[in-house]
């Protein structure tokens, strides 16, 4: 099973957990999103909380309302080589050949290796942004070619 679904504060949503999220965004979402945001608990508690969090509820709340599940990672936090390659969506041997080869930093502790998660996310944004640039070159070379698409 996806080790990062196994973490303990991942929240996979039930049906009518998404059906609540799904109309909590659209709420969210038609607020105006400057000025201060303001949560008022049950007990009659207000919290102000910063405008960044609205933007992550908002997030949240979208995932979940896809029946996504969702887990929360600190962009300091450590990963195992299985949660790395879960979060790349690779093979774990996959990973690992990345990890070897020097083309994603790693660390040991004792035989084990660990992966930063700011590091993953920095692979993972430049072979997004390669992706694109490729994809860009062959639309621009279609194009040339007047190839009709």
């Amino acid at each position: 099973m996806n080790a990062l679904l196994e973490k303990p504060d991942t929240v996979v949503p039930s049906e009518e957990d998404a059906a609540l999220a799904a109309e909590s965004s659209r709420i969210l979402a038609s607020r105006p999103s400057e000025g201060e945001f303001r949560v008022h608990l049950d007990d009659g508690q207000t919290l102000a909380l910063p405008r960044a969090v609205k933007q992550l509820l908002a997030h949240l709340l979208t995932e979940m309302s896809h029946g996504n599940a969702v887990t929360l990672i600190p962009i300091h936090a450590e990963m195992t080589t299985q949660e790395a390659a879960d979060y790349l969506n690779v093979s774990r041997p996959h990973l690992v050949k990345l990890l070897e080869e020097g083309t994603i930093p790693f660390h040991k502790v004792g035989s084990h290796r660990r992966v930063r998660f700011r590091d993953l996310k920095s692979y993972k944004d430049r072979i997004t942004a390669d992706r694109a640039k490729a994809l860009d070159e062959l639309a621009a070379q279609a194009q040339e070619l007047n190839m009709g698409y």
